[in-house]
């Protein structure tokens, strides 16, 4: 197989990731953490000694704005009573299978490097992305499939692009294959006319050649990794079109995922896709919403937000729904966040700045127990003060769920033993539960 299956290190809960990346930052002051003190304040200056010598994207002293309560509505759901904004009326009916994680914190404060170490974990580009290093840690269950695929929007190019599921100085073969469009994986089909043998033959000519470059220069990785990315494509004309065809799909489900909306469609679309791929052994599927940094909401956020949660709240509840009555969520982790968070003060009046101090992730699945939330910000939701968990706190337990520790998971590059979470990082007990 070109990624043969590899024992994990201990027993893991996991055997897939579902990545839900909403693309630009959404605000967790409007959607998970809710903040009656904000409200109250709206409209006052913000405490001096909250931002006092501290760096924002757009803002500095000169011209910071006053607090921004939050407009939704929020109200307590499920058996557990956590709050969960109107914008997020489906996913709030799930909130007791998903642990609600408010004291995210991260290094990067644009878009840049905030999205490069939320794969990655560093700001700076050049390490393999955690997609990648989960299948090098455990390989593929599927030989006839990509075992980490990456699929988002239309609409743009998530910053920094392939960068954000590549290999790093890994070897390129455990990279990210993006999937998606019309049809979602293009040329599975041989052009008219061309039949199998010609074919076989085209592949066997290309393969030698390829094969003599590959010899020739041991050390690119890229070319080994395109050699056996063509043998993955000759199988994938038999095993994917029949995991992308959501027309096998009932009416039913198409409706779960609101696949009968059109506002709904796109994003549920891949959504539905992504069960697909992991029910066939997929390990690592990354989702992007917003392509673009479309939920970088620096001015009219109710709008921009309003728009935006409209897209993805049922198709984010479908996935969940139907991983449960699939029996596939216990095996499968499904997180969902962005790079970082939003400031409680205002930007231009209406809109939020970037907040990489203090910002809320949640994670559902892989047996991890529901109906909770860890950590908290402050009563202005700008800063996480109680079990403060950084970006390399958050891949340390995805790895381990899936059975791998982060600081055994090595990997020599120039002779320099290099993992996963920058030898940082624990899998938060107030996490896995």
């Amino acid at each position: 197989p070109l990624l043969p299956p590899r024992p994990p290190h201990f027993a893991g809960r996991a055997r897939a990731v579902i990545q839900l990346f909403m693309a630009g930052a959404p605000s967790q002051l409007d959607l998970f953490d809710h903040k009656p003190e904000l409200v109250k304040r709206s409209g006052t200056p913000i405490p001096e000694s909250l931002v006092a010598g501290k760096r924002f994207a757009f803002m500095d002293s000169s011209h910071r704005t006053d607090l921004l309560g939050s407009k939704r509505a929020f109200r307590r759901h499920g058996a557990c009573g956590a709050w969960v904004s109107d914008w997020m009326p489906h996913v709030a009916a799930h909130v007791d299978e998903l642990a609600i994680i408010r004291s995210c914190v991260a290094d990067g404060i644009n878009h840049s490097g905030g999205v490069c170490q939320m794969n990655t974990g560093a700001v700076l580009g050049g390490r393999p992305s955690l997609g990648a290093w989960c299948v090098y840690g455990l390989g593929t269950e599927n030989a006839d499939l990509p075992a980490f695929v990456v699929m988002q929007d239309s609409d743009g190019q998530v910053v920094n692009g392939p960068r954000n599921w590549g290999a790093g100085f890994m070897p390129a073969v455990y990279q990210g294959t993006r999937v998606g469009g019309t049809p979602p994986i293009p040329n599975l089909s041989a052009p008219r006319g061309l039949f199998a043998e010609r074919q076989e033959g085209k592949l066997d000519l290309l393969g030698r050649i390829n094969g003599r470059a590959a010899a020739a220069f041991p050390d690119h990785s890229e070319l080994a990794a395109r050699l056996r990315t063509y043998e993955l494509a000759h199988r994938m004309q038999s095993a994917a079109p029949a995991a992308v065809d959501l027309t096998a799909e009932t009416a039913a489900t198409h409706r779960l995922y609101g696949l009968d909306d059109d506002v709904t469609a796109p994003f549920g679309r891949t959504c539905l896709l992504a069960r697909r791929l992991v029910e066939r052994g997929v390990r690592f599927v990354q989702l992007y919403h917003g392509a673009g940094s479309k939920w970088d909401a620096h001015s009219g956020i109710e709008k921009n937000h309003g728009e935006l949660c409209r897209k993805v709240d049922r198709p984010i509840a479908g996935l969940l729904a139907d991983l449960r009555q699939r029996g596939l969520l216990d095996s499968t982790l499904v997180v969902w966040g962005g790079e970082f968070g939003r400031t409680p003060m205002s930007e231009q009046g209406d809109g939020r700045d970037h907040n990489p101090t203090g910002f809320t992730m949640w994670m559902a699945g892989a047996g991890l127990p529901g109906g909770r939330t860890v950590g908290a910000t402050d009563d202005l939701g700008l800063r996480a003060i109680d079990d403060r968990v950084h970006v390399h706190d958050l891949h340390a337990p995805v790895l381990h769920l899936l059975g791998l520790s982060h600081m055994t998971l090595e990997f020599r590059s120039k002779g320099r033993p290099e993992r996963p979470t920058l030898n940082e990082g624990e899998p938060s007990r107030a996490i896995l539960g």
